[in-house]
């Protein structure tokens, strides 16, 4: 399945140049692994696409909820998530 999404200028010049491997979105929407992420550069300043575009095959997918988490309610609105791309 192809999946079509806007992405922000800043995060598709890292997906396309290859030094972000991994896209957290709200899981609003299925997807699974082998499916393709057609991404589309969108400019919020004109609301328009800018016709660059990239696609990714999907290769690990996990959903999860706040109440999933390994840690404290409190220490994760302290600090934070991080994501971490592997190699």
């Amino acid at each position: 399945m192809i999946i079509e999404k806007k992405i922000l200028p800043g995060y598709f010049d890292d997906i396309s140049s290859g030094k972000k491997k991994y896209e957290l979105r709200l899981a609003d929407w299925p997807c699974r692994e082998g499916d393709i992420l057609y991404l589309r550069e969108w400019d919020p300043a004109t609301r328009q696409y800018t016709g660059r575009e990239v696609k990714k095959k999907i290769t690990y997918v996990k959903v999860f909820k706040t109440d999933q988490l390994f840690w404290p309610k409190a220490d994760v609105d302290k600090y934070g998530l991080q994501v971490m791309s592997l190699e």
